[in-house]
């Protein structure tokens, strides 16, 4: 763009900050192009239009500002530099073929067979070349043409090849790539776009490398890929996109200024404090990618993409960093955390961890990428196996949920299937435990409900030598609230915590319908005190 302004102030084109497509009914589009007669580059080109006569331009946009950018006199390479030059080689150029006839060719298929297999080759031969003499980027090369064929033809077959290769990832945007998506998406206008770019460039998201082809840098990845994991409206298209579309509502006079302006600062302000209250994400993302934390931390469990080890960096808050796939997932805090018998989410491959407060205290298993991204509609973010909706997998509520919490009232009791040989289960919203004594060696959820209390079933299986049922059997099933074998053996607890863990939300009610008097809840972390104030002075 600068190239451009400076070739609009030295006369060579007209002015470049416009968005109009459409010349207008009296533009002199012959004498714009009689300029263009001594230029050794298009001259000829230009003497054949004249005397053959000018085509009329395809009806473009007018949006009321400055005509479409034409060139307003000839010019040199020598007089202008090799970049300006290549700028306005292009407008000159472009312009040429608005006025140019089209170019028409003949497109020829042909179908042959080999064997049973049917196959078909295109070509095309050009009858005219028309605009594409000048733009010639645009012209159909020779290696198009098909040789002459006729129906029925026997052909030889030279020889037949089978090729193995593999798919590889999209290259780097160029930036003329990049301003067609921007158009595409309605982001920025054609004086704003340049501005855009040079921003990103300027602040080190991205770099210019061969071919202007724009390289993201590890700041600009992880900063998009904080915003992805907070609130992905920030750097998706739409928002701005949405934002544009308003503002072109109140030039046309669809919508009222002050209006639009109040509803996008009410967008904002509410995006803004729930991007702050959810900060520590964007930490850690920072934390893991600009500090010896990556190299501190020790292989764990595996991720679910590449099936390389991710490692679990323990400072606060602690999280599983997978350096391959550059994804950092977080996990419950004020507990420990270790693999879980190696066992894998049969929705992402992931392998899961096991979260615990210790013996007196609750566990859960958990999926990192779950935990994470909720695989289901009715999950929430921080949600762990205890929790999940899952119909069939062995970990989940569906499996090894009990009855409703006799405390809380939107907790389930899930029995823990990694309690053994001191069994117990716990609410997944309040610190309540319910434990059932020594001397179990298995239980096991029944499919079956309890007529009384429509709490699950349990499958009990007793040590022999210390078993409490009858004649020394060592099996047993019933409901452990109303069972008169299964009730002396439950004992309500409250589970001990190191620090009560942040509110997770609403969740999935278990199969019971117990309610209870309070509702169990944490204090949480505060997030940091000068967090609002680094933003609000970032953004200022």
């Amino acid at each position: 763009m600068q190239m451009a302004e400076r070739l609009y102030t030295q006369g060579y084109i007209s002015y470049p900050r416009t968005e109009t497509t459409h010349y207008p009914d009296n533009f002199d589009l012959r004498g714009t192009l009689k300029q263009q007669v001594g230029s050794s580059d298009w001259g000829n080109a230009v003497k054949e239009l004249l005397a053959q006569g000018l085509e009329k331009p395809r009806k473009g946009a007018d949006v009321g500002d400055h005509p479409p950018i034409t060139p307003m006199r000839a010019a040199t390479e020598s007089e202008l530099g090799h970049d300006p030059w290549r700028l306005y080689d292009y407008i000159t150029r472009h312009f040429i073929a608005t006025i140019s006839p089209d170019c028409r060719y003949l497109q020829t298929t042909a179908h042959f067979e080999i064997g049973k297999e049917k196959f078909t080759c295109t070509g095309k031969t050009v009858i005219h070349p028309g605009y594409t003499a000048v733009m010639h980027w645009q012209a159909i090369v020779g290696d198009e043409n098909l040789p002459p064929f006729e129906i029925g033809e026997v052909c030889i077959v030279d020889e037949v090849r089978l090729v193995e290769k593999q798919t590889s990832p999209p290259d780097y945007l160029t930036e003329s790539e990049l301003i067609t998506l921007m158009e595409k998406h309605g982001i920025g206008t054609d004086a704003s776009i340049p501005v855009h770019i040079n921003n990103i460039c300027e602040r080190n998201y991205v770099t210019v490398i061969g071919g202007r082809k724009l390289k993201p840098t590890t700041l600009g990845i992880v900063l998009v890929h904080g915003y992805q994991k907070i609130d992905p409206d920030l750097v998706l298209p739409t928002m701005r996109s949405a934002v544009e579309k308003q503002l072109n509502l109140i030039a046309t006079g669809k919508a009222h200024g002050d209006a639009v302006l109040q509803h996008g600062l009410d967008i904002f302000e509410r995006k803004f404090k729930y991007f702050v209250h959810n900060i520590l994400g964007m930490d850690e993302l920072f934390e893991v990618s600009f500090s010896p934390l990556a190299a501190s931390g020790k292989p764990l469990s595996r991720c679910g993409k590449c099936r390389r080890y991710m490692k679990f960096v323990q400072a606060k808050p602690s999280r599983l960093h997978c350096s391959s796939c550059d994804e950092t997932y977080s996990l419950p805090q004020n507990g420990s955390i270790k693999l879980y018998k190696e066992l894998k989410c049969p929705l992402d491959d992931f392998e899961l961890v096991l979260w615990t407060t210790g013996s007196r205290g609750k566990s859960y298993p958990l999926c990192p990428y779950c935990y994470n991204n909720a695989p289901f509609r009715d999950m929430r973010k921080g949600m762990g196996c205890n929790e999940c909706t899952h119909p069939t997998c062995i970990h989940s509520l569906g499996q090894n949920g009990v009855s409703g919490c006799v405390e809380c009232d939107n907790g389930a009791l899930v029995l823990d299937q990694t309690s053994a040989p001191k069994w117990r289960m716990a609410c997944n919203k309040c610190n309540v435990v319910i434990n059932f004594g020594e001397h179990i060696h298995k239980i096991s959820v029944a499919e079956d409900s309890c007529e009384e209390c429509d709490s699950a079933i349990l499958d009990f299986a007793f040590n022999k030598a210390k078993s409490p049922l009858e004649d020394g059997a060592t099996e047993h099933s019933g409901c452990i609230f109303c069972d008169p074998v299964l009730k002396p053996l439950v004992g309500i607890k409250y589970a001990a915590m190191k620090l009560a863990r942040a509110g997770r939300g609403r969740g999935v009610r278990g199969r019971g319908g117990g309610r209870g008097r309070g509702r169990g809840r944490g204090r949480g972390r505060g997030k940091p005190k000068d967090k609002m104030a680094q933003l609000a002075a970032y953004f200022v």
